[in-house]
């Protein structure tokens, strides 16, 4: 059986006037994973079985991804509106709080919601995204510009989605085993469920509107406090997208921060190298 096909429950949820598809294991305090680009639910696979042993366990697909809703206004993709979508899933789920754990996009939305509403995150896990004010940072060096130039790209319109989907979206597994160290972290199967997921009518440019509207939106306008919900940070250190660099000082924006590196391991690094990403998140939970 596939992971895809695995016994997993598959649900929806309305938030914020969309519909977002879940997978959801467990039961217990709430655990919620987001994503990243170019990624949907899937990209949890090794995680959402290990933690449902203890929590409930909700891996998201964020809206303009795979089974959720897809506005087609370019305006629906920024900061606030993620931030009111997970406020809606939490409540929606019957919970007033969750442990929040989010990877590339779906970390910087931890990141952001972690800030609007910190009663609602017991603790934060992120994966691979810095700090938006490090992010920021970084962004006025040359060598994070330059790691950061797809972002550059995403802005054009219509070329993008040309490229992709391209020779069946090559590009897409170009990504995942051209910037992963092991590339047998991704079977077939595996770049063929992103390829599928991607090629839904309406996702490619609703992914890529998140890129869009970022330097319109909180990320980059925004001052940013003293976060005092504990953190945990894990970051594989052959990250092609985001440098090392820009965790050192994250612990100026982070009272109670933790921060775990893994050597040779690329941006997809609860894929790459689970069972290191889940033991070091289950150290960090008491588990």
């Amino acid at each position: 059986m596939s992971v895809l096909e695995a016994n997993w429950k598959h649900d929806y949820i309305t938030t914020n006037g969309i519909r977002l598809h879940y997978v959801t294991q467990g039961e217990g305090p709430l655990m919620l994973m987001l994503h990243g680009f170019p990624e949907f639910w899937y990209s949890w696979r090794h995680q959402i079985p290990e933690f449902a042993k203890y929590f409930k366990v909700v891996a998201v697909d964020l809206r303009g991804y795979n089974d959720s809703d897809k506005p087609k206004e370019q305006s629906a993709y920024v900061m606030d509106e993620f931030i009111k979508d997970i406020q809606g899933v939490i409540q929606g789920l019957g919970y007033e709080k969750c442990i929040l754990v989010g990877h590339d996009w779906g970390g910087a939305i931890a990141w952001c919601f972690t800030y609007a509403h910190p009663e609602m995150v017991e603790r934060l896990i992120i994966l691979n995204i810095a700090h938006p004010a490090k992010f920021s940072e970084g962004l006025r060096t040359p060598v994070q510009l330059l790691k950061s130039s797809y972002v550059f790209l995403f802005q054009l319109p219509v070329l993008p989605e040309f490229l992709i989907q391209s020779l069946d979206y090559q590009l897409l597994e170009n990504a995942f085993k051209g910037m992963a160290v092991n590339k047998n972290a991704f079977s077939q199967a595996d770049i063929e469920a992103y390829k599928n997921a991607a090629a839904k009518r309406g996702a490619l440019t609703a992914m890529l509107n998140y890129y869009r509207n970022i330097f319109q939106g909180q990320i980059f306008n925004k001052n940013w406090g003293v976060l005092e919900v504990p953190t945990l940070m894990i970051w594989g250190e052959k990250d092609t997208a985001q440098g090392k660099e820009l965790t050192y000082g994250t612990e100026a924006y982070v009272r109670d921060l933790q921060i775990k590196y893994i050597p040779d391991c690329s941006h997809w690094v609860q894929q790459e190298r689970p069972e290191l990403v889940n033991q070091y998140m289950q150290e960090y939970l008491g588990l």
